[in-house]
C-alpha cells in the first residue's frame, strides 16, 4: 500500500518558484505509481480564493492570519501518513511567518520541512522561529550541501535531522549541445526583480559587444508578482532604459510574456550559455541553476553558495558579484573556446540524471518511508 502524502505550499495558479516546485515534486511522487497526494494551498491574507479549488489534489486553502483555515488544514493532514511542508518566511501568516509553528505543533504525523531559503543573517525573531521549526519537524530538507553546512554551523541544528536533496529539474528533449559560431544565445530565465542582477549582465553584454560571433542575451521571465504588487514594472523599465542607453537593443531582449514549458524547453535547448548574475551572496539554492545543469548547458554564475558547490566540477564558471567585467571575461572565454564549452556540457551531462524530478521524487518517498517506520517503531 502506498503512502498518503499531504503537501503544504503555495500552489498553482499562484505564480512563484515554490508553487512550481511543489507541483513538480507532486507529479514526480505520483509518477511512482502507488502513492496519493493531497495539497493544502497557502494564500495571502488578502487573497479572495478561499473557497475556489484550483486543482483536484487541493483539499484545503490555508489563509494567512485565518485560524479556522489553519485548523481545517490540520484536521485534513492528520488523516494522512506524512506532511511535506514548504518553508519560506514570506508564505505564512504571523510575524515572520510564525504560523508555521502552530501548524507543526498541531500535527501528529511525521513532517518533512523543505527549506527554500536558509538566511545567513536572520533577525532574532527569524532565528528563533527557524530553530523551533526545525526542532518540531521530523526531518528538514535543504537543497544543497552548502545550505546543510550553514544550518549546522550557523543555527546549531542536529545534523542527523537534515537531509540534502537537490531542487529537481525537468527532462528536456533535443539537448545535444552544439557550439554556435554566429549569434550564440546567452540566456537567463525565471521571475525577475531587484536582486536578480540583470543590470550587471546588461553591462557585461556591453563589454562583449564587439565579439565577432555577435552573441545575443535574452532574459525570459515575468516580474515577480510580489515585486509587481509593490513597484509595478519599474525594475523592468529601468533595465530597458539601460539597454537603450548602451545601444544594445539589437543584442539584449527582455521577454516578459508567459512561456509554456515546451516553449521554455526549446529556448533552453538553444542556449549556448546560461547566465545567473544574482546579487545575493547567501543564496543556498537555485532551481534555475539545477535546470541549466540538467539541460547540459555551460553556466556562468555569481559566487553564491549553490553555484560554487554545483559548478566546482567544471560545469561552469563562477564570477564575483556585481562585476560585469568578470562576467564578460567568463562569457568571452566560453564563447571563444568551443572545446571548453563542450567539456562543460559533458560535465553537466554526467551530473544530470541525479537532478531530474523522477530521481528527486524517489528520494522524498524513501525519506517519508523512513520517518513512517520510525514513528511506528516508537
Amino acid at each position: 500500500m502506498g503512502t498518503k502524502f499531504g503537501f503544504v505550499s503555495t500552489y498553482p495558479p499562484t505564480h512563484c518558484g515554490i508553487a512550481t516546485f511543489s507541483s513538480s515534486l507532486i507529479t514526480a511522487i505520483q509518477g511512482l505509481g502507488n502513492h496519493s497526494t493531497s495539497v493544502v494551498r497557502l494564500v495571502d491574507a488578502d487573497n479572495q480564493e478561499t473557497s475556489r479549488i484550483p486543482a483536484p489534489e487541493v483539499v484545503a486553502v490555508m489563509k494567512a492570519g485565518n485560524p479556522s483555515s489553519l485548523a481545517n488544514a490540520v484536521d485534513l493532514l492528520n488523516d494522512l501518513d506524512v506532511a511535506v511542508i514548504q518553508h519560506e518566511f514570506g508564505i505564512y501568516g504571523g510575524p515572520d511567518g510564525d504560523e508555521i509553528l502552530t501548524l507543526l505543533r498541531s500535527l501528529h504525523i511525521p513532517t518533512i520541512v523543505i527549506l527554500h531559503t536558509v538566511l545567513a543573517h536572520p533577525t532574532q525573531s527569524q532565528r528563533a522561529i527557524f530553530v523551533e521549526m526545525c526542532s518540531l519537524a521530523s526531518a528538514v530538507v535543504t537543497m544543497s550541501k552548502s545550505a546543510r553546512e550553514q544550518m549546522v554551523a550557523g543555527y546549531l541544528i542536529d545534523p542527523r535531522k537534515i537531509y540534502a536533496i537537490p531542487h529537481g529539474a525537468r527532462a528536456l528533449s533535443g539537448l545535444e549541445y552544439e557550439t554556435s559560431e554566429q549569434s550564440p544565445l546567452i540566456l537567463t530565465w525565471g521571475l525577475i526583480g531587484p536582486g536578480k542582477g540583470i543590470e550587471w549582465a546588461i553591462e557585461a553584454m556591453h563589454e562583449i559587444r564587439n565579439l565577432e560571433c555577435s552573441p545575443h542575451y535574452l532574459v525570459a521571465g515575468r516580474t515577480h508578482p510580489k515585486v509587481f504588487e509593490r513597484n509595478g514594472e519599474s525594475y523592468r523599465k529601468g533595465l530597458q532604459n539601460r539597454i537603450n542607453d548602451l545601444g544594445l537593443r539589437e543584442r539584449v531582449r527582455l521577454e516578459g510574456e508567459y512561456m509554456n514549458s515546451e516553449t521554455l524547453d526549446d529556448l533552453i535547448a538553444s542556449a549556448a550559455i546560461v547566465l545567473l548574475p544574482y546579487d545575493s551572496k547567501d543564496q543556498a539554492t537555485s532551481g534555475v541553476l539545477i535546470e541549466a545543469v540538467a539541460a547540459w548547458r555551460p553556466v556562468v554564475a555569481t559566487g553564491f553558495p549553490h553555484a560554487r558547490e554545483l559548478l566546482s566540477g567544471g560545469a561552469g564558471i563562477v564570477v564575483d558579484h556585481r562585476n560585469p567585467k568578470a562576467m564578460a571575461a567568463a562569457l568571452r572565454k566560453i564563447l571563444g573556446d568551443s572545446e571548453l564549452a563542450m567539456q562543460m556540457s559533458n560535465q553537466a551531462r554526467v551530473m544530470a540524471s541525479d537532478l531530474l524530478w523522477p530521481a528527486i521524487g524517489r528520494r522524498y518517498a524513501q525519506l517519508a518511508n523512513v520517518l513512517i517506520l520510525a514513528e511506528v517503531a516508537a
